[in-house]
């Protein structure tokens, strides 16, 4: 079983694939992003960074999971990861333009095509002021000159793309807005349950609410 975990910036996809890890005793693989040279760079100057931030991490997200996700599965283990390496080409829709979008789509195909793809994908959503409080609690340097306006347009982007089937692979979303699951072991529970449910995984109670 392979699930992976999507959203914006800030919604908190890596702190529940690790929380959740121990309930489908599960490997989980993390993504990089801090070993990016060009990041602190691009949140300051996006139309000058863009490209190089891109590919560095349409790279590194090919490299990671071809070397990863195959092997775990091969291996008859579970799998949840925090983010897709198809969400990448979301990204580039937004900060390429002209050539250099059409070079990075013809790239990002080539690679996609060697990823295996999860058997459910859980797309947090949030609105945008919950996002930024939530950057700026965990207070990561490079996201401090991050703006309200780039991460209202990826919200938007991140809605659209999910709203439509994605890649023949079930999204379960699961509005985080009032979900606070570091502090209140029910709400992991409850997502928990959701997932067990649309996956048919038991034991599960029916239609269980979020909040």
């Amino acid at each position: 079983m392979y699930i992976a975990i999507e959203g914006v910036i800030g919604v908190g996809k890596t702190t529940l694939a690790r929380m959740l890890q121990n309930s489908f005793d599960a490997e989980v693989l993390l993504e990089v992003f801090e070993e990016n040279p060009f990041l602190s760079g691009f949140y300051g100057d996006r139309a000058r960074y863009a490209f190089q931030t891109q590919i560095f991490f349409l790279l590194s997200r090919y490299h990671q999971q071809n070397n990863n996700v195959p092997k775990v599965l091969a291996e008859g283990k579970n799998l949840i990861s925090d983010y897709t390496f198809a969400k990448d080409a979301l990204f580039a829709g937004i900060n390429l333009k002209g050539d250099e979008l059409n070079m990075y789509h013809r790239v990002h195909e080539a690679l996609g095509e060697k990823i295996p793809k999860p058997d459910l994908l859980v797309y947090l959503q949030a609105s945008t002021e919950t996002l930024m409080n939530r950057i700026a609690f965990r207070d990561r340097p490079y996201e401090r000159q991050m703006e309200r306006n780039y991460i209202d347009e990826l919200n938007q982007a991140y809605d659209e793309f999910f709203s439509k089937p994605f890649d023949h692979t079930p999204v379960l979303k699961i509005d985080s807005n009032e979900l606070n699951i570091i502090q209140n072991t029910e709400h992991i529970k409850l997502i928990e349950n959701k997932i067990r449910e649309t996956l048919g995984l038991t034991p599960f109670q029916p239609s269980l609410p979020m909040k």
